[in-house]
């Protein structure tokens, strides 16, 4: 019988002191699964059922509207009518939902286009991005200012990384502003619910309507303006950012949140609640935010979830404590 072969390799690499993987590889891979086309036998199977199913209900409402017309012209003349507002408002719906689904294509390219014009430093493919971005918010009133500022001063600057980072702060820092309050707002609305309604289901009822609202607003803020689809796709995409990103959301700040909420939890076991349930619509939010954003965070902060708790939470836990005893 043989020995087991023992190597001792000294210069074996030690694995706790190794780098951690950035958020942009997990945006990336993300992204390209997001991006990834579904197979041809996936589109024949969607493309079979719909048109048997429009074809079904095109002969039922064909012989429907027939037979009323047989039987009185005028209800048969109001059916068709009926039957023909309903198509268009189908096919407008249908329309905007597809816009919706280019305007979040359009901010993953131009997000794709500022990563590789970064690490490429091309300085026309920045300027190229940057025109994206200045046109994707030139028609809001409240960001001409900044648009027009960015324009007077982008024509002095011949690095790549200099431009994007100019860009950054001077259009999206105010944006990234709006979109923490929508996650502070969010936060604030679960952690309340958590805390203050002993109803059975009602802070996941409450966390599921906040955090789709909270994912649509931060869209719209960036220029996505997802609609009813889109809000789900994105959603989808959040979580699956969030399981790429798994093992930093435990190692990073998320931690110090959910030990806050442990802490609490001593005191009151619904106040410890809402602490860790606002602790991960924050984190839902910020994932959000990098998924809807034209470009990845570089020159401006990332928001931080106990920053973003302590000031979505200021105030809440004295207003807890006064109506505790009632709730009790």
């Amino acid at each position: 019988m043989k020995k087991p072969l023992i190597v001792d390799w000294e210069d074996a690499a030690d694995p706790s002191i190794a780098p951690p993987v950035p958020d942009t590889v997990a945006l990336q891979t993300v992204m390209r699964v997001g991006a990834k086309r579904p197979s041809r036998l996936w589109k024949f199977a969607l493309w079979a059922f719909g048109a048997a199913f429009s074809f079904v209900l095109s002969v039922a409402a064909y012989d429907f509207v027939a037979t009323l017309l047989s039987r009185n012209t005028v209800l048969g003349a109001v059916a068709f009518a009926l039957l023909g507002l309903a198509a268009l408002a189908a096919f407008m719906l249908a329309g905007r939902e597809a816009l919706a689904y280019l305007r979040l294509g359009r901010l993953d390219r131009l997000r794709v286009r500022a990563e590789e014009a970064r690490v490429t430093a091309d300085v026309k493919a920045a300027r190229s991005v940057v025109q994206g971005i200045e046109a994707l918010y030139a028609h809001r009133p409240e960001m001409k200012g900044s648009v027009a500022a960015l324009r007077e001063r982008q024509a002095d600057v011949f690095d790549a990384d200099a431009l994007l980072a100019m860009t950054e702060l001077e259009l999206l820092a105010p944006l990234d502003q709006a979109a923490r309050r929508e996650i502070e707002a969010a936060a604030r609305q679960v952690a309340t619910v958590t805390a203050l309604v002993p109803v059975a289901l009602a802070d996941v009822a409450t966390a599921l309507y906040a955090n789709l609202r909270m994912v649509r607003r931060i869209a719209e803020i960036y220029g996505g303006r997802a609609g009813n689809v889109g809000s789900l796709k994105l959603m989808q995409r959040v979580f699956g950012y969030l399981v790429a990103t798994g093992a930093l959301a435990v190692g990073d700040d998320l931690i110090g949140s959910v030990a806050g909420g442990g802490l609490l939890s001593r005191v009151s076991r619904r106040f410890g609640e809402g602490v860790i349930n606002g602790a991960l619509t924050a984190r839902i939010g910020v994932a959000a935010m990098e998924l809807s954003r034209p470009m990845a965070f570089h020159s401006a902060p990332k928001p931080k979830i106990p920053n973003l708790l302590s000031r979505s939470l200021t105030g809440l836990w004295e207003k807890a404590e006064a109506e505790a005893p009632a709730t009790r």
